[in-house]
């Protein structure tokens, strides 16, 4: 008998939780956080590390912190991803963590002779106030680290910030550290496309980039990195990683075109004050308009035409909306991610009639508010809400209390999902639970036909899935 009140009373309580009352006292809260998506500093630091040549990423800090880089970035990508720890303890919070980083040092040489440390911080090397250029200066000095291995540097507290303020951080530091300004220009562009996980996107950037025959340059590229091919042969330091040679030359190119706003402000800061360089920072380039403005961004640029292939490609793209518009029309969203892909896919749904009812960002801020609520403006939606600072226990209260037809976002969302009773598309950082998400393209004209094809095939599946015999049409 006790054993059925407990079930009942366990029953009372998650009907409870469904209902305006709990989501009113859910969004008083400020003394917890349930299930946020973002990650740390470090984490975005890590993965930026990745994309250049010969080098190994360089974490201060505990073993435990870098194990949680390694293990998160490798069940996304389904690749190993690596980075070496101080293993800072209660002797490193005591006395400093110093002789960590020199002993550090000189055990990353001798096992992976890296061209290039990448230096970040952890909470604890934060904490204890730990001198990152001092310790680099000192190992220099004791022949820990030979004047000819690059060590940039940053400070990424796991404390404040997230993923996307420590990998704007960390190239920031890269450029800084490696940038010879001179009076040879070029015309070359770099492109830098920030945390993005979404390894299709890389690619499919690369490719409109050389069929327009423009010349660049990715700053961070990890594509090959964490999409190397399986051909039998296995190379610690891929070769196909950003050059550090031409890292030194980047900051002489033409200009540089960041496709993230909010993970590369530091970055682009560096280029324009302390090297005088041309930057543009634009919409990530997801559905249709921003697409367009990508491209002629580069035209203006570079001189180069978009050429006729690229024009059959918008083409195709917009006739798969047109095939598709009728299953997304008036479908109400609920989505959530990092701010610059939720830009452009508030912008994509809004484009093929849908109505993004909740956008959440856990990491997001005014600015990536107002950016949003303008969007809304341009397409007179006035249902739209915009949350910054909320969590995934936030967004559960608002879809069971006005339910929306589909979610889209990172894995962390399939727990709502589940609860809501309602279909979830993958998108974004991290994905957990699906394969090769990450080798598809949500940029570009192709970057249309993809979100289309999961988004309307999904709504395709659940109707066939719970119609009865009369309705389980052939034709849909």
């Amino acid at each position: 008998m006790e054993i059925d009140k407990d079930k009942e009373e366990v029953k009372k309580i998650r009907e409870w939780m469904n209902t305006e009352e709990y989501k009113e006292l859910n969004f008083k809260r400020n003394a917890i956080v349930i299930n946020p998506e973002r990650a740390c500093q470090p984490l975005g630091a890590v993965l930026c590390a990745a994309g250049f040549e010969d080098t190994m990423p360089f974490v201060h800090g505990s073993h435990g912190c870098v194990a949680y880089y390694r293990n998160n970035l490798s069940r996304h990508f389904r690749e190993p991803m690596n980075a070496v720890s101080t293993s800072l303890t209660e002797d490193g919070a005591v006395f400093g963590g110093q002789a960590n980083g020199f002993e550090g040092f000189k055990n990353a040489l001798a096992l992976y002779k890296p061209k290039m440390f990448a230096i970040s911080t952890t909470c604890m090397s934060e904490v204890i106030g730990d001198d990152l250029g001092q310790i680099v200066t000192n190992a220099r000095e004791k022949g820990f680290l030979p004047e000819n291995i690059l060590a940039p540097y940053a400070n990424t507290p796991s404390f404040i910030g997230s993923h996307l303020e420590g990998y704007d951080n960390m190239l920031a530091a890269i450029i800084e550290t490696l940038g010879i300004k001179t009076e040879n220009f070029n015309d070359t562009i770099n492109i830098i496309f920030g945390f993005d996980t979404t390894i299709g996107n890389i690619y499919e950037i690369k490719r409109l980039l050389k069929i327009m025959g423009a010349q660049y340059l990715v700053l961070s590229d990890y594509s090959n990195a964490l999409d190397s091919p399986l051909n039998g042969e296995y190379k610690f330091y891929n070769e196909k990683l950003t050059k550090l040679d031409d890292t030194k030359a980047s900051v002489n190119n033409k200009a540089s075109i960041a496709l993230q706003k909010f993970s590369t402000k530091k970055t682009l800061s560096v280029l324009a004050d302390k090297f005088h360089q041309t930057v543009k920072t634009l919409r990530s380039p997801v559905g249709i308009k921003y697409t367009d403005e990508f491209l002629m961004m580069v035209s203006e640029l570079t001189g180069k035409t978009i050429t006729k292939e690229i024009e059959n490609e918008r083409g195709r793209a917009v006739d798969s909306m047109t095939d598709a518009q009728q299953y997304i029309h008036g479908k109400k969203f609920a989505i959530f991610g990092d701010p610059d892909m939720l830009t452009g896919l508030t912008s994509y749904l809004l484009e093929m009639g849908g109505i993004p009812k909740y956008v959440l960002c856990s990491n997001g801020n005014e600015e990536f508010k107002k950016d949003i609520e303008a969007l809304f403006i341009e397409y007179s939606v006035t249902e739209g809400e915009v949350y910054i600072n909320k969590d995934l226990w936030h967004l559960r209260s608002l879809v069971m209390t006005n339910p929306v037809d589909m979610l889209i976002g990172p894995s962390h969302g399939k727990f709502l999902a589940k609860d809501a009773k309602i279909p979830h598309v993958r998108m974004g950082y991290p994905i957990f639970d699906r394969v090769n998400i990450h080798r598809y393209p949500y940029y570009g004209y192709n970057g249309v036909i993809n979100l289309t094809t999961w988004i309307v095939n999904k709504f395709m599946d659940i109707l066939d899935d719970t119609c009865d015999d009369a309705h389980f049409e052939l034709l849909r």
